[in-house]
């Protein structure tokens, strides 16, 4: 039944005008719609996401939303000049140099929204994945 349904994304903000900066400002993204519910984004690949006011907004201490790039270095670069921060992380597994990993060939960093949320920002890993697996399938290396 669900596998066959639309999903979106559902985003916490205490103060619904300052993440509505912050996702303009720092992501170049503006509300497709305003409902009494709260404002829904539409990404560039058709995802949705609906961010809405509750005083419970960044409690979730675990990545609530990721875009996925192929121009890492250049869309943290712009992050950053818009001011966003990338968290440092050394967990089991997992440690940033600089704000950034790089897992399996792919590159990932964290930041919070204006409101808490972890957000993340990494090249599709999925899409690596894939590919190195293709070029095992064919003989060829993964070095092109």
């Amino acid at each position: 039944m669900t596998s066959q349904m639309e999903s979106y994304a559902v985003l916490p903000a205490t103060d619904l005008d300052r993440a509505r900066r912050f996702y303009s400002d720092a992501l170049g993204l503006e509300p497709e719609q305003e409902m009494p519910e709260g404002l829904i984004y539409r990404t560039g690949t058709g995802a949705r996401i609906l961010l809405y006011e509750t005083p419970f907004a960044g409690s979730n201490q675990a990545t609530a939303i990721g875009f996925i790039t192929d121009q890492f270095d250049r869309d943290a670069a712009d992050l950053r000049a818009k001011g966003v921060t990338f968290e440092e992380y050394d967990l089991p597994g997992l440690k940033t140099e600089n704000g950034v990993v790089e897992m399996e060939g792919a590159k990932g960093a964290w930041f919070k929204d204006s409101e808490g949320n972890i957000v993340s920002l990494s090249e599709d890993l999925f899409a690596l994945r894939e590919r190195s697996q293709g070029r095992r399938e064919a003989g060829t290396s993964d070095i092109d």
